[in-house]
């Protein structure tokens, strides 16, 4: 691919975002085969266990925003993981509303346990680029997320009304 394509696509693999959104599929297969079967838990399920690993003690709500997940998606996987008792649930200290998440000492086997395999999956992906790519790659993931950050903030043009799809249906008198 020529890089003028990505700039000026002619062709649904010409788009940058279809281009990435192929790579995760790929690529995230092996991560998908693991949670899944060995595990027992969803790629959004190791989302917020790694993220609940990295920062304990925090909202459900914060843990959507920063798994970068909607809320009632965020809700089910806590729900389910709290069943398989991966993640807890527990009042705030002086606030009888607030309930924050942590991970179980089971919660905290699995991430140990997931997260040097997916590593290795992670470094085994980047293996076919050079030190210099590599940082370059960094530096440019960095450039293109505060981008996309940026766009995120405008909304140009209507929301998604996803239950619009489809058909539209019409009453009876």
């Amino acid at each position: 691919m020529q890089p003028q394509q990505l700039m000026q696509p002619q062709a649904l693999d010409d788009l940058f975002l279809y281009r990435i959104a192929r790579l995760l599929a790929t690529a995230g297969a092996p991560v998908i085969r693991l949670c899944e079967g060995e595990f027992g838990i969803t790629r959004r399920e190791w989302r917020l266990l790694a993220l609940l690993a990295e920062q304990g003690g925090i909202a459900s709500s914060a843990l959507a925003e920063r798994a970068q997940l909607d809320r009632a998606r965020t809700s089910r996987a806590v729900t389910a993981l709290a069943a398989k008792k991966l993640v807890q649930r527990s009042v705030r200290a002086g606030d009888a509303r607030g309930v924050e998440l942590g991970l179980t000492d089971a919660g905290r086997a699995v991430v140990a346990a997931v997260f040097p395999r997916v590593t290795a999956i992670n470094q085994r992906l980047l293996s076919v680029l050079t030190p210099t790519e590599v940082q370059a790659l960094a530096g440019v993931l960095t450039r293109l997320q505060q981008s996309a950050d940026q766009l995120a903030q405008t909304r140009e043009g209507p929301g998604a009304d996803r239950r619009r799809g489809g058909r539209q249906r019409t009453r009876r008198s």
